[in-house]
């Protein structure tokens, strides 16, 4: 190609990884603002009870009461102000920036070139699940470190409430200050039951999106609109939600967990350690905590999330997901 033609060529046309990056991004963060209290809600839910607390006594040896999402709701509005349902909100903007900008392009490279795609368009059910786990597995990594500082910041509201100092400022102090405690290891700590999580979450979002919205392209009368989008992003969020929530509920609370000066956790030794006292001292529905505001958060978030995503990609003249 020459240089004049490359120079009429349009900015997606030249660039097409980095204008898919930055479309998810922005459909990311649309998605995240609209239904981020529903992840606060459902943060909240899951570090309640937890049974490594009420031994080690960090809690004051008092349980916290179960109060369900919509009573917890209104209990952080009623404590701790409407504004604080979005406590946490830009560090989840930073998070989502990153790790669905990388597991797009990673999903649509592994697709399109790697793994294969037929002429007709259709994508093998196992591969669409092995191109879905390794996409979140991947973007998820990068986001790590932001994913750590959106589960700390959300629970200064609660620690406040408790009595105890907050633990940052802001975002920036909250990087800092993680960084300067435990170094660069530490801006990963949780990061083996984050990758989990993403990868059998994107199972269900990425694989169950693709997958569906292709059969009813091959196989009924719809066409690629919103009607089409609609129906396999409902679908991926219930399958996302179901397969994501248990390594979910680990990840939060490694997390959000205490630790030394060298960053060691000192509740959980690893996530399978958390996996174990979970269901041995709360038992096996405790890693379902939080399933129906992350079920609630996770349906929105993909309607809004595919929704838009798939109209700016046909407005900025990308070819349809």
């Amino acid at each position: 190609m020459s240089p004049a033609e490359e120079k009429s060529l349009s900015f997606p046309e030249r660039w097409p990884r980095v204008s898919k990056f930055a479309l998810s991004a922005c459909a990311a963060a649309v998605a995240e603002l609209v239904t981020f209290p529903l992840d606060l809600t459902k943060t909240r839910l899951q570090v309640q009870g937890e049974a490594a607390v009420r031994r080690s006594g960090a809690a004051g040896g008092q349980a916290v009461p179960y109060r369900g999402m919509l009573r917890t709701a209104a209990g952080i509005v009623r404590e701790e102000g409407l504004r604080k349902l979005w406590q946490g909100a830009t560090p989840a903007v930073y998070r989502h920036i990153v790790y669905s900008g990388v597991r797009m392009v990673a999903y649509e490279h592994l697709r399109d070139s790697v793994l294969g795609r037929a002429e007709d368009e259709s994508f093998p059910f196992w591969k669409a699940v092995v191109g879905g786990m390794s996409a979140g597995a991947i973007g998820q990594f990068f986001a790590s470190p932001t994913d750590l500082v959106k589960v700390q910041m959300q629970m200064e509201g609660k620690r406040k409430l408790e009595g105890k100092p907050l633990r940052f400022r802001g975002v920036h102090h909250a990087f800092v200050k993680i960084l300067s405690e435990g170094g660069i290891r530490g801006l990963w700590a949780g990061w083996v039951p984050n990758v989990q999580r993403a990868a059998l979450v994107n199972m269900g979002d990425l694989t169950t999106y693709d997958s569906v919205k292709h059969f009813l392209l091959l196989n009924t009368p719809l066409v690629d609109n919103s009607v089409t989008h609609s129906v396999a992003s409902c679908c991926s969020g219930l399958v996302a939600a179901v397969l994501g929530t248990p390594a979910d509920v680990v990840k939060t609370r490694i997390m959000n967990q205490p630790r030394d000066k060298q960053g060691r956790g000192l509740l959980y030794k690893s996530s399978m350690d958390c996996l174990i006292q979970t269901v041995q001292g709360e038992g096996f529905l405790s890693l379902y905590k939080g399933f129906i505001p992350t079920w609630m958060r996770m349906a929105p978030w993909s309607l809004v999330f595919w929704l838009t995503y798939e109209q700016i990609r046909r407005i900025c003249g990308v070819s349809s997901f």
